[in-house]
Parts: structure tokens; sequence; C-alpha cells
């Protein structure tokens, strides 16, 4: 998928990222569960995660990152706000036109977008094709999970991994040859390996269940590596392709904060140096649709990323989803 050929390119003009404030590690995990930090950061490289306070919803994570998304880019009215996420507060209605009136941006058009792990690689493309179709003028795009609220308490195989976030970029209508235009998209799904990474019930399929297992999340986590490390691989390889890249022309490669390993694999079958590996994943988990942005954000306030630099997005989730797209980094910084 690619917005190119269609009039105006979108251009990340505002980052902004939001945490909750309490900050659960490994240890705290470690004191009711038959586990421990050395193993925990073995497997997944993660040292601690941020976790919602009770009340606490995706809306409210999402309003955080959208402001301050806004403040990074400054004065300009948005047409339309997409909200990534698998977490939404109700299953009806979507929760972007809550978020959308919390900011005072009533009217604008607001949808969300759920592709998972996936989502904000998904929802940067949408975005494009609204700026690019003429549809929209400046887009707010956000990721936001609140995943612990899927996550069974009493399971030592994801209550290590994942946390809860928010991250944003705003999009604007620009040039395809200036510093943060979105370059081509690669996006692709495989529908057959749902039950690899899913909640059974709580759906319209599955409504009720007496099973309590059914309304938390299920992972096969060797399946997910595997699929994880070879789809990243393959579709950056795609889009690179598409972009005109070499792989020596990638500074910083920015994939789904999932586990470090799953980072370090994609990079090495990529033949990317360790170095141009983006992670952040030790301090926050894994944030499913807020990794990429909660990511961007961290590295360009500690300098890893800095303005001129061609980066690689990449990203695989559940459903089976994955993408990638690249960009030059402009000079934003996280509001």
């Amino acid at each position: 998928m690619s917005t190119q050929g269609l009039r105006g390119a979108a251009v990340v003009a505002g980052l902004g990222a939001w945490l909750p404030p309490r900050v659960v590690d490994n240890e705290e995990i470690s004191r009711y569960l038959d586990t421990s930090d050395e193993w925990i950061r073995a497997r997944t490289g993660i040292g601690e995660r941020h976790v919602v306070d009770p009340g606490m919803s995706t809306v409210d994570l999402a309003v955080e990152a959208g402001r301050r998304a806004l403040d990074s880019a400054g004065p300009g009215a948005i047409d339309a706000v997409l909200l990534a996420t698998s977490t939404a507060d109700q299953l009806c209605p979507g929760s972007a036109p809550q978020v959308a009136s919390r900011l005072g941006l009533n009217g604008v058009a607001a949808l969300d977008l759920n592709a998972v792990c996936s989502g904000f690689v998904y929802a940067l493309a949408t975005g494009g094709g609204l700026i690019a179709s003429g549809v929209a003028g400046r887009v707010l795009v956000i990721g936001a999970d609140v995943f612990t609220s899927l996550i069974d308490p009493q399971d030592r195989s994801t209550v290590p991994i994942f946390g809860d976030g928010a991250g944003a970029v705003v999009l604007r209508e620009g040039t395809a040859d200036e510093p943060g235009a979105l370059g081509p998209f690669d996006l692709h799904s495989e529908g057959e390996l749902a039950e690899l990474l899913w909640v059974a019930a709580g759906g319209a399929k599955q409504r009720t269940s007496e099973n309590r297992s059914d309304y938390f999340l299920a992972m096969q986590g060797t399946a997910v590596f595997r699929h994880a490390c070879a789809r990243m691989a393959e579709s950056a390889r795609t889009v690179l392709d598409k972009a005109g890249w070499q792989v020596c022309d990638v500074d910083r490669f920015v994939g789904h904060q999932a586990n470090i390993r799953i980072l370090q694999v994609a990079a090495k079958q990529l033949g990317l140096p360790p170095e141009s590996v983006v992670a952040n994943i030790e301090h926050t988990g894994n944030t499913s649709a807020a990794s990429i942005p909660l990511a961007l954000a961290d590295a360009v306030t500690d300098g890893t990323l800095v303005t001129g630099h061609k980066v690689l997005l990449g990203a695989f989730g559940a459903g089976l989803t994955w993408g990638s797209t690249v960009l030059t980094w402009p000079d934003v910084k996280p509001g």
C-alpha cells in the first residue's frame, strides 16, 4: 500500500508521548508470580513497565499524548483524529471521537483503527491517505493502549511483557522531498493465524464464556516470535526497495517494542548494525500500538534520533498484521 502518486505528502510535524505514572518493576511481579528479574530480562529485555491506576483509561492516555503532539506541532487546524488501539474504552462507540472532543477538536472526523501492535503504522498510512486524497490537511495520529486490561494477572507468560502508554504524531500536508515526509508503505495480514495471539471472548462471536481465561490474551509465544522476526524483516526489505533505499542508508530502525530479541534478530536478518536499533522496551514493556511513537519520543529526547536521520519503522502484531514505512527525521521534538 502506498500513497505515492496522489497529491500531497504526509509530513510529521509534531510528536507527543505519555506514560501513566505508576511503574511496576520486575521485582514487584516476582513477588506474586513464579519468575525473577533475571528471567524476565533474559527473555524479553524488560526491566519495568508503566501501568494505569484504577479508573484510568485508553482515552485518558490518548488525550495526554495527543495534547503533547499538538503542542509540538504548533498552531493549525486539525481535520481528523485517528486512534490506533485494541483496548477502546467501550466496544461501542469508538474512542477516537471522545479523544477529539476532550482535545477541543469538536466536529472533526475521528475513528478507531485496530491492527493491534501494528496499529500505529497502519494509522500513519491511513492518515497519509486522507492527506493525499485531499480529505484532510492535518491529521492527529495516536497510538494508545491499556493492554494490561487484557492480561490475566496470574499468567506468568504475559504479565511481565505488557505495559500501558500512548504516543502521537501530527501529520500535515507537504511535499515528498522534505524531511518528515512519510515514504511508501508495506502492509500485510494473515488472519488464518489469528489464534496465535488473541482474546477469544467478549466480542460478537463469543460475547460471554464460562472459561475465565477466554477473556484474557492467549499467546503462542514461540510461533509469534518466529513470525514476527521473519515478517518484519521481509516487510522492511520491501519498503526499502520501494523507497529506493539501501540497507546501509538506514540510520535508525524503530520497530515495535515487543521483545528486545525480536528487534535484534530482525535487524540482523536485514544486515543492520546493532547501534541502529532504537529500543526503550527496558522501561516501557510492550505498549502495543503506542510503542513506536513512544520509542521515537525517547530517542529524540536522549539524542539517539536527530534531524536528518533516515528512519525505518516496522511493526508486527496480532491479526496477524505487520507493516513498514520510512522517513527522514525532521526537526521535531516531543511536546
